[in-house]
């Protein structure tokens, strides 16, 4: 029977293919995506508050230098494909970087499926929002013969920006405050969380609904290589996890990290870094084809990958 929160995706992609006219309050995606980022912070700030930091160094290690490589390892690929080299980059570091979406599902998916996972998986989301990014970005001014991007406003955007400061400030909350401190807060930060991920996943599947349109205008090879690359990097992260030695689920959920692509982060720090890439094509990829089929097939496979490498 699958999740009720990925039925709340379909029943918003599904009602933007008939056209109807549900839609949600203007501001109410802002809010529930600030919601989500900051609570998956602090569950795994509490955690972290538990864990021996020289045990996690190898984790910290391993989730920045995978979210670094992944663009090094797409570049070839897209380039190879018929892409410029702007939009390669691009792609690149929409890949590279994280979905926090995609992983909060995943862990409802290991939740329900009573599978263990590491408690302080959020830590990962945090280290591997912006690796994929500063190297995407490095690719393209390296490649590139015009003039280089401003590397100061870029950093701010890219390592202050309201996904990683709110997942990482969540994380130091959640840490500094420990499980007794942010025990009266349960009640805003933890039992609603499931509830709030429905509805963000109802706005985002109105969202994907109305640009599934664009998926044609950028033919075949888009198809392919937002379809392909999940899987490809599924198996990178998977491997990373295993190496690690972490649990089946923790794997599993490594494995999802790799194989999502950034909507949020990602399009803000590319269109900053590299203005002559064609964003849409881009948000196309991640939100309109890979983010769906993360949801509804991806998750589901990566689990299997990691109870077969386990």
């Amino acid at each position: 029977m699958p999740d009720a929160i990925v039925l709340f995706f379909l029943l918003g992609l599904a009602a933007r293919l008939v056209r109807s006219e549900l839609r949600l309050p203007d501001g109410l995606y802002d809010m529930l995506s600030f919601y989500l980022l900051l609570a998956i912070g602090l569950k795994g700030g509490v955690e972290l508050s538990r864990q021996p930091m020289a045990e996690l160094a190898p984790q910290v290690l391993a989730c920045i230098g995978l979210g670094a490589a992944i663009p090094f390892a797409l570049l070839p690929l897209l380039r190879r494909l018929g892409f410029s080299l702007a939009d390669s980059a691009s792609l690149a570091g929409h890949y590279g970087s994280v979905s926090v979406v995609t992983f909060a599902v995943a862990c409802a998916y290991l939740l329900k499926a009573g599978v263990f996972f590491e408690a302080h998986a959020a830590l990962w989301v945090a280290l591997m929002e912006a690796p994929g990014l500063v190297a995407a970005i490095f690719l393209a001014r390296w490649g590139a013969k015009g003039p280089g991007a401003d590397w100061k406003k870029l950093a701010h955007d890219v390592f202050l920006g309201k996904s990683v400061l709110l997942l990482a400030g969540g994380l130091l909350i959640g840490a500094a405050a420990g499980e007794a401190g942010m025990a009266p807060l349960n009640a805003v930060f933890v039992d609603p969380f499931k509830g709030v991920l429905a509805l963000f996943l109802l706005e985002l599947g109105l969202v994907v609904g109305s640009r599934l349109g664009e998926v044609r205008r950028f033919g075949p090879r888009l198809l392919v290589f937002a379809l392909g690359a999940p899987l490809l990097l599924a198996v990178a992260g998977a491997l990373t996890g295993k190496l690690l030695g972490l649990s089946v689920g923790g794997t599993a959920l490594m494995a999802t990290l790799a194989a999502s692509a950034s909507y949020i982060a990602a399009p803000t720090a590319m269109r900053i870094a590299v203005p002559e890439a064609n964003a849409a094509l881009s948000i196309t990829a991640a939100l309109a084809i890979t983010f769906p089929f993360n949801l509804v097939l991806g998750i589901p496979l990566y689990l299997a990958l990691a109870q077969f490498l386990n």
